[in-house]
């Protein structure tokens, strides 16, 4: 089981890490459609990169392991807010395997005991 956990620590740290370093990046035509439908600013967007990076980091440490995943959850349920507010429902739908990965961690518990 710490095998499974640690993985998807991983896995979650990883995605974590890539969302948050993609926000300081140049956004593509795509990316800029996309927040406009979810009614995102893009001067907000270096705020949420910043933010990410700090969850990644506090994903390996045992005492702020359960509020990262509370806090990375509350960030997947508001992207799939706006996008079911945006009218984009299957945007709303891709999110549900993201935010099941934050709730099992904390259901799982962090791995490793000190």
């Amino acid at each position: 089981m710490k095998f499974i956990t640690i993985a998807l620590m991983l896995i979650s740290t990883f995605l974590t890490f890539k969302h948050g370093w993609d926000a300081f990046q140049p956004a593509q035509p795509a990316q800029v459609k996309m927040m406009t439908d979810l009614g995102i600013n893009a001067s907000i967007v270096p705020y949420f990169g910043v933010l990410l990076l700090i969850i990644g980091v506090m994903l390996f440490f045992p005492q702020t392991f359960f509020i990262s995943n509370l806090v990375n959850a509350i960030l997947i349920l508001l992207i799939m807010a706006l996008s079911l507010r945006g009218g984009n429902i299957k945007m709303a739908l891709i999110e549900i395997p993201f935010l099941t990965l934050p709730l099992v961690l904390i259901w799982l518990k962090y791995p490793i005991k000190f």
